[in-house]
């Protein structure tokens, strides 16, 4: 059996914020020190009354139509986020709600990795006969936790990676394709680094207190680490797969920040016009980032052409997926 994405959706907040506009809001920064260091122009926020579902919601529905589906006819729905509307009960529920779904639902959380673990997990069950049709969704809302203003440059590095964020919702339809389809998946973890960024409230360590409800990491030690760790996947992905760069349609990267993404084309010789580079304009989408970006791309491919997927998380954590359209 083949599996495959055979449906699309994205959704972005109207509610644009300037980086210009966001610094003036934190203050006690260096007039443009965002935008030099990030290379980020703008990205959206969710309005007031818009949580993850809710981005999820909009990204559902366009995906089921976009694969002729309707809510009715899934049976397993993921909601494969870092952000959630609450610790409990699941966001899927709370998405299945709106939706008028009645499929098994349940959250799956790895950090930005979360939204292609939840894709090769819907395919993992679906090869495994658990379900037929499987609907993946992410809501992003991470500019809920960044630290609204800064006291000085200390605070500010200890923030600063939160201020790379933006919301965005993504879903797609996973089931079995004829020809195609998810061809290879491969991780990497490297969880002695977990410390290096995260949210750290709302679990058992630290319960309550809003000074742990704030993004805190540090960037620099999160690159040096992906860039150990980048290249030996990829080189696996092409031994596996025979595949060069040039043979990919699409190259679907997560992006943090512009530097930070020059710096691993640098690294790995991705060539940049296999790329859609969307965190100028809509910053860092957490796991929304390569489901946007595949929204933006999916149009555009035919039967045949193959995407590839890198994935980069907190934890840490990457992932590949090798995709060919039906």
């Amino acid at each position: 059996m083949r599996v495959g994405i055979t449906g699309v959706g994205a959704h972005l907040p109207e509610h644009e914020v300037t980086t210009t506009e966001l610094q003036d809001r934190i203050g006690r920064l260096p007039r443009g020190l965002l935008a030099r260091l990030t290379g980020i122009e703008r990205r959206r926020f969710a309005a007031d009354g818009e949580y993850a579902s809710t981005l999820g919601l909009h990204a559902a529905r366009a995906a089921l139509d976009a694969a002729g589906a309707r809510p009715g006819d899934v049976d397993l729905l993921l909601f494969a986020s870092a952000s959630r509307d609450m610790v409990e009960p699941a966001t899927a529920h709370i998405l299945q709600d709106a939706l008028g779904s009645r499929a098994h639902a349940l959250d799956v959380t790895n950090a930005c990795n979360s939204f292609v673990n939840g894709i090769d997990l819907a395919r993992s069950m679906i090869l495994a006969g658990r379900a037929r049709r499987a609907l993946v969704v992410t809501g992003e809302t991470p500019s809920r936790v960044m630290r609204p203003r800064v006291a000085g440059l200390a605070e500010a590095r200890r923030a600063f990676a939160g201020y790379t964020f933006g919301d965005a919702g993504a879903a797609v339809v996973v089931e079995p394709v004829e020809r195609g389809g998810i061809i290879d998946v491969d991780t990497a973890t490297h969880s002695e680094h977990w410390t290096v960024g995260g949210i750290p409230g709302g679990g058992s360590r630290h319960p309550r207190g809003e000074e742990h409800t704030y993004f805190t990491g540090d960037g620099h030690r999160l690159r040096g680490v992906f860039e150990t760790i980048g290249a030996g996947i990829l080189d696996r992905v092409r031994e596996r797969t025979g595949m060069a760069y040039t043979d990919y349609a699409r190259i679907l990267v997560h992006q943090v920040t512009l530097p930070y993404l020059e710096r691993f084309i640098e690294v790995t010789g991705v060539p940049k016009d296999r790329l859609d580079i969307t965190v100028t304009s809509f910053g860092n989408m957490a796991s929304a980032t390569l489901g946007v970006q595949l929204s933006r791309t999916f149009p555009q491919l035919i039967a045949g052409d193959r995407v590839l997927f890198i994935g980069l998380g907190g934890g840490v954590s990457m992932m590949t997926m090798v995709w060919e359209r039906s």
